[in-house]
């Protein structure tokens, strides 16, 4: 006669499993910043930055050592980017990774045309057929 013993037991060791979570994350987030939201998050970021520099040295010499109103309008100046900033940053990402896409395809265009421009010196039957199609263009 035989006898079955079930072990429960685990499987995964919870520290591997923690460090594979963290490598998909640390993917996942690099993924995320990628794209419009990743363009625009850097473009607001850059214009916020500019602010603070501005506002810094403004209160810098207006406060005259004190430091807490200058602290207060440093983060009130922050917030206030942050809040105008955050639709023209997104808007002017959108436009800059447009413009961007549209360029590298006609540059692909442009590429793609010089090499069948060059085969078609070298081939005789490949620049009639390109003629007949620019006849047929122009009619």
């Amino acid at each position: 006669m035989s006898n079955f013993i079930y072990n429960s037991y685990c499987v995964e060791h919870p520290g591997v499993v923690h460090v594979y979570q963290a490598e998909q994350t640390r993917k996942g987030g690099s993924r995320s910043f990628t794209g419009k939201h990743g363009a625009s998050a850097l473009l607001l970021a850059a214009l916020v930055a500019a602010l603070m520099v501005v506002v810094n040295e403004i209160a810098h010499n207006w406060t005259d050592g004190h430091m807490l109103g200058a602290w207060v309008v440093l983060w009130v100046a922050a917030f206030l980017g942050l809040a105008l900033f955050s639709a023209p940053a997104r808007r002017a990402a959108l436009v800059m990774r447009a413009g961007y896409r549209a360029w590298l395809e006609s540059r692909q265009q442009a590429a793609a045309d010089e090499r069948l421009w060059n085969a078609a010196l070298q081939d005789a039957r490949l620049m009639a057929d390109l003629a007949r199609a620019m006849d047929r263009q122009g009619n």
